[in-house]
């Protein structure tokens, strides 16, 4: 049975769905062990100790999404060769990938422990909290290498059409990381540390998984003679990726920003922000997923010259994920309460004031989720196109949206303003998007008018 799926033909719907499907679930496994290391954290080791993960959750996504940025641009040209099937263009592309890979998570890394300190003092870090995001981020960063292998191996796999090695490899990469986290932290008493390990580990055997799939393939297995990377390819690849990781940057910034204006709130403020934003992977985790599935059916289809099939999925995919949506948001407001008050302890008056901020950041992220997944479903189809540049922009937008809103609105409207800058900064880049996307279509569908044949 191949593991590969060709998208160029067939249902849309269907396929996309069924696609989709099992990276739903990996993320569901992923995010559920995300939320195991903060209930472990909140529970055993305090509010300190989960404010001090939370202060530091958009330096380490900054970080991870510099990764994601690189692995994920690389994949575009893969699923494009894949598409026009062209098996030397792929095996070209899969090795100078995986060199490009090397030397971008080198320079990540060196990136990552010069910038952990100096930003944390940027962000006004509380000093209570300080030695210990600094403990935790240390780990953190230092696993940036399995990381980096985990993501590059699952978006070849994708690029290919497999979804389902993913999946198992989340799987048990999550169940692994959940004993470890009960085993690190309650038993070995490591702290945040401990936490951290864990999910390092977890990590290198979702690599390992998605290493021993990927051998099986015909399509990556490149004879030595031909492990020569061809004159010009790096550069049109960090072409498509460096955008994709400039943007990832862009918003990881803005992200920063905010993290800075809701650390002069206190402790308090920085757990509750901490417990729905480890909620916040709940909440997209369709909107990725449906995100991975579209780049790689718009980026075969667009490599066969199926544009009628582009459009088609990409109208497809927006209603799937605006309806899923729906349903989350409605989920979210009958029993988020009791969902972020199991990462909450500490003194009752505390702990309840804290649940009342986590609840209510919630409250209005989950009544504008359509939002965020129409985001999802455009970026992922301009990147399918091999446009990484207008969602670059978007990034920009989200950026721009973001600072003026935490800092103007809670002069205007007190600390209510402080919830609104995640969603003002989705409707931000949701115009960008939506606009750039049918104007690319437009322009490409004016250029293959004179060609001699557009497939259906």
């Amino acid at each position: 049975m191949t593991l590969t799926k060709n998208m160029t033909a067939g249902s849309p719907l269907r396929i996309l769905f069924f696609f989709a499907l099992p990276l739903m679930v990996g993320n569901v496994f992923q995010q559920l062990y995300t939320m195991v290391d903060s209930m472990i954290v909140g529970k055993v080791l305090g509010l300190n100790a989960l404010a001090a993960i939370g202060n530091g959750e958009w330096l380490n996504w900054l970080v991870l999404s510099l990764v994601q940025g690189f692995a994920q641009g690389f994949s575009i040209r893969l699923a494009q060769n894949f598409g026009a099937g062209d098996e030397n263009s792929f095996r070209k592309t899969y090795v100078t990938s995986l060199k490009l890979s090397v030397f971008c998570t080198i320079g990540i890394v060196c990136f990552a422990f010069a910038a952990l300190r100096p930003i944390l003092r940027l962000l006004n870090t509380p000093s209570e909290i300080f030695p210990i995001t600094v403990t935790y981020l240390s780990v953190i960063f230092a696993g940036v290498p399995i990381v980096m292998a985990y993501n590059f191996l699952a978006s070849v796999l994708r690029a290919v059409g497999d979804s389902k090695t993913p999946l198992r490899a989340m799987i048990l990469a999550s169940l692994c990381n959940i004993v470890l986290d009960l085993l690190f932290v309650i038993v070995f008493r490591w702290g945040v540390a401990g936490a951290a390990a864990a999910t390092l580990i977890g990590q290198a055997l979702s690599a390992l998984i998605c290493y021993l799939s990927l051998r099986k393939l015909d399509i990556v297995r490149v004879p030595k003679d031909e492990r020569t990377s061809e004159k010009g390819l790096s550069k049109k690849l960090l072409k498509l990726a460096m955008p994709f990781a400039f943007q990832n940057l862009i918003i990881s910034v803005g992200g920063l920003v905010v993290q800075f204006v809701i650390n002069g709130y206190g402790v308090l403020y920085i757990a509750g922000f901490t417990a729905t934003n480890k909620l916040y992977g709940i909440l997209e985790i369709a909107a990725i997923s449906y995100g991975f599935a579209l780049t790689t059916y718009v980026g075969q289809n667009y490599g066969a010259n199926k544009l009628k099939r582009v459009n088609k999925g990409v109208h497809t995919g927006a209603l799937m994920g605006v309806a899923t949506a729906a349903v989350i948001s409605v989920m979210m407001f009958l029993f988020g309460k009791y969902i972020v008050g199991a990462f909450i302890s500490g003194e009752p008056a505390d702990a309840a004031a804290t649940v009342d901020i986590a609840y209510h950041y919630l409250c209005i992220m989950s009544a504008f989720l359509p939002v965020l997944y129409i985001l999802h479903i455009y970026r992922s189809s301009l990147q399918g196109l091999g446009d990484t540049i207008m969602p670059m922009v978007s990034g920009a937008a989200e950026l721009v949206m973001r600072i003026s809103t935490i800092f103007f609105l809670p002069w205007l409207i007190g600390t209510e303003g402080l919830f609104w800058a995640e969603v003002l900064a989705w409707a931000g880049a949701d115009i960008v998007l939506v606009i750039s996307y049918y104007v690319r279509m437009a322009g490409i569908k004016k250029l293959s008018c004179s060609l001699p044949e557009n497939k259906t």
